[in-house]
C-alpha cells in the first residue's frame, strides 16, 4: 500500500523520471532521450502518468505514449495514421487504422529533426480537431 500513496503524492514528470532511472540500462536512456525531444519539439507538452505506470505526453490530447519492454522502447501515437511520416520512423502498429507506433531497440538512433516532426504534427492535429462547444450548449 505505501508504494501506490507514495506514486499519489509524485508528480506525472517525477514518476516518469523515477520509472528512466529504475530501467537503469539502455531502455532508460532511450526513454530520457526521447522525452528530451519531445520536450524540445512541445515546450508545452503536458507529463502524465496513466493504465498504471505509462509515461504520457499530451498536448490537447495525448501525442505519444512511452513503454518500455524487454527489447524494445515502443512510442505509440494514437493518431499516428494521420502524420505524414516521410522518414518513415513508424515502424510497428502499421496495421492499426488509427494508431502507429516507433519501436526503438537497444542501439538504434532516431533521426532527431524527423521525430520532432512527428511530434509537431501530433499537436497540430490535436488541436485541429480540439472538441469545440456544441451550438446546443452555446445557447445555453
Amino acid at each position: 500500500m505505501e508504494k501506490s500513496v507514495a506514486s499519489q503524492d509524485q508528480s506525472a514528470s517525477e514518476l516518469i523520471s523515477n520509472r528512466i532511472a529504475e530501467l537503469g540500462d539502455w531502455r532508460g536512456e532511450t526513454l530520457s532521450r526521447m522525452r528530451k525531444l519531445i520536450k524540445e519539439a512541445d515546450p508545452d507538452v503536458v507529463e502524465e502518468w496513466k493504465w498504471m505506470g505509462t509515461p504520457v505526453w499530451s498536448h490537447d490530447g495525448i501525442i505519444c505514449t512511452g513503454e518500455s519492454y524487454r527489447n524494445v522502447v515502443k512510442l505509440t501515437f494514437p493518431k499516428g495514421a494521420s502524420l505524414e511520416d516521410p522518414a518513415r520512423l513508424f515502424n510497428s502498429s502499421l496495421d492499426g487504422n488509427v494508431r502507429r507506433a516507433i519501436d526503438i531497440h537497444e542501439g538504434e538512433e532516431v533521426d532527431e529533426l524527423a521525430f520532432k516532426t512527428l511530434v509537431h504534427q501530433a499537436v497540430t492535429l490535436n488541436s485541429s480537431t480540439k472538441s469545440k462547444p456544441s451550438k446546443k450548449k452555446a445557447k445555453l
